[in-house]
């Protein structure tokens, strides 16, 4: 796993931007606000706690790992190592790939490889490496739901923040002079509300939503490759099969990197 660059400047520099136009206008501490703060995030987690179950939301952290972490397994070394096993299989028999079948590090390739071994019949092998992908696109789904909730819930909780400042300030009306630190103060929570879903949680979902895609090309790619090799192709036909799955540009980048 290596980090991924871009969705740490995108957070960061969104927030970063946001700072620097504070300012260049005024000064940060007008900004900071404890009990809108609280308002905001606060009425976000419990809105979401209580439209989704608790194991769900605590589950989301692992979920969340994918934004920010990448697979460092890309496409083209998936089917490089998958040629590899094709060449083997076809000199020396299945039997011959039973210690890749345990120590692959790509969790999914090395299941799939497990069961080709095992000698497990070609339509059981699809049927349950294919269950296992649409139980990971589920779980990745659930976790796209509860971002693009908190997308929701943040501006709304940021509205209703603002409501309450405003409620507060006109029932203290005999004090001229308070008025416009009160609205301020009532407006941080919308403040508060649109970076929330703008900066975080809608750009998340987003990029979960990209990563589970990715993923699921390579794992289809995966099943293509093991029922290839355990029907007896020949490694370029598994490779021709697997290049499939590339972009041209990716597999521009395959032949250049094989050159």
């Amino acid at each position: 796993m290596t980090v991924d660059i871009a969705t740490i400047i995108g957070i960061v520099g969104a927030l970063g931007l946001i700072i620097w136009a504070i300012l260049m206008g005024g000064s940060l501490v007008l900004f900071v606000n404890v009990p809108s703060m609280i308002m905001v995030f606060g009425g976000t987690v419990m809105a979401i706690l209580t439209n989704f179950p608790l194991p769900r939301v605590i589950g989301l952290v692992g979920i969340l790992k994918k934004t920010v972490f990448a697979d460092t397994n890309e496409p083209a070394e998936i089917i490089l190592r998958l040629v590899k096993y094709a060449e083997q299989a076809r000199k020396e028999g299945m039997l011959a790939l039973e210690e890749h079948s345990e120590n692959e590090e790509n969790i999914f390739l090395r299941k799939g490889l497990r069961l080709a071994v095992d000698g497990t019949d070609p339509s059981l092998l699809q049927r349950i490496l294919e269950t296992d992908i649409e139980q990971q696109q589920k779980r990745h789904l659930e976790g796209k739901k509860i971002l693009d909730s908190g997308g929701v819930y943040a501006p709304a909780f940021g509205m209703i923040g603002t409501l309450v400042g405003l409620v507060n300030m006109l029932a203290n009306m005999e004090d001229p002079s308070s008025i416009g630190v009160g609205m301020a103060v009532a407006l941080l929570t919308t403040f508060y509300g649109a970076v929330m879903a703008n900066a975080m949680f809608i750009p998340l979902a987003g990029k979960l939503q990209m990563r589970s895609a990715e993923e699921v090309v390579v794992r289809e790619m995966i099943i293509e490759g093991v029922m290839g090799i355990q029907s007896g192709d020949s490694p370029r036909i598994v490779e021709e099969k697997l290049r499939s799955f590339l972009t041209p540009a990716a597999q521009r980048a395959m032949d250049e990197k094989a050159a």
